[in-house]
């Protein structure tokens, strides 16, 4: 990893966003009135016949991004994941998901990574609602170039996404070289020790701990759930049988979320123990993005006690 190259997912987000829209005329975009925060002001400023300020209304954004998929644009809607799903919800169940619409829903300030805004806008909530809509693809990643991977995936494919950022800079992770595609994990090592299943901005710290892991003898793999659904089904019964732990962890709660996934797979092919690390059934604090981590045993360190301990 490349410690020094620290970026928000969602700046990464809105720096491809502009750069597509260059390529594709029919990519849209529209906001609701935080556009210097989603980053999708990037794209206002470079195209802004084609960016659309709704305002404080994210169930009328839903709604005409709705409208304008029809008309065969690919409109990328977006807000803080608080808002784009919790208010937008029926909206994005009843006009998008439903008619099976291509709708590109990308929410950014998801987690406890939120930071000093605290449990109001910190949206623990957001992949479990999301993957239980028939038709949504959804998906969470880790860093600069995976989400640029990702936003360019999902124009190809004429399905509604819920594509999840934040705004907690996470370092470089990959290069150039690393395949990507939706739906299938990354894994990173071969370790037979454990498996962490990780997903967003706690990826870096799954790699760290393997990292250190290495220096007292034991090894993990990690695997980067960049896509929650459809999930990597294979590889997770894959690592199921190869590896003497499986452990899952995510900014988000733990009900309902990657590990819930995770053990849906497994329930059905392959019975075994996993151990969900996330936010244990409560709301979020106020505090540094940092000290949330530390404080939801969300680090590095949480992990290697895990793998060590459990």
């Amino acid at each position: 990893m490349n410690l020094e190259n620290l970026k928000a997912t969602r700046q990464s987000y809105g720096e491809k966003l502009a750069e597509l829209g260059e390529e594709n005329k029919d990519i849209v975009v529209l906001d609701a009135d935080l556009s210097g925060a989603t980053k999708t002001s990037i794209f206002a400023k470079k195209f802004p016949e084609r960016f659309f300020d709704m305002g404080i209304s994210e169930q009328d954004m839903m709604s005409t991004a709705a409208g304008l998929s029809t008309f065969g644009k690919i409109p990328f809607a977006s807000s803080f994941a608080m808002f784009a799903c919790g208010r937008a919800y029926d909206q994005i169940r009843n006009s998008i998901a439903y008619p099976h619409l291509n709708v590109k829903i990308c929410a950014s300030h998801a987690g406890i990574t939120v930071g000093e805004d605290g449990a109001s806008h910190q949206m623990l909530e957001d992949i479990g609602m999301m993957r239980g809509l028939a038709n949504m693809y959804v998906m969470c990643t880790s860093d600069d170039l995976e989400t640029k991977w990702a936003v360019e995936a999902i124009t190809k494919i004429k399905e509604p996404v819920y594509l999840r950022l934040c705004r907690y800079a996470t370092p470089q992770i990959y290069d150039e070289n690393q395949k990507f595609e939706i739906g299938k994990g990354v894994q990173i090592g071969e370790g037979t020790d454990a498996t962490v299943f990780a997903t967003g901005v706690v990826v870096p710290e799954a790699i760290k701990a393997k990292e250190e892991l290495e220096k007292q003898g034991i090894n993990i793999r990690v695997v980067d759930m960049h896509t929650i659904k459809p999930i990597d089904e294979e590889l997770i019964v894959k690592c199921a049988k190869e590896t003497k732990k499986l452990i899952s962890i995510e900014d988000h709660s733990v009900i309902n979320g990657l590990g819930t996934a995770i053990s849906d797979v497994l329930t059905e092919k392959y019975p075994c123990k996993l151990i969900k690390m996330g936010i244990k059934d409560r709301y979020g604090k106020s505090g540094p993005a940092k000290e949330l981590l530390k404080y939801f045993k969300l680090t590095a360190e949480d992990i290697i006690d895990v793998v060590k301990n459990s």
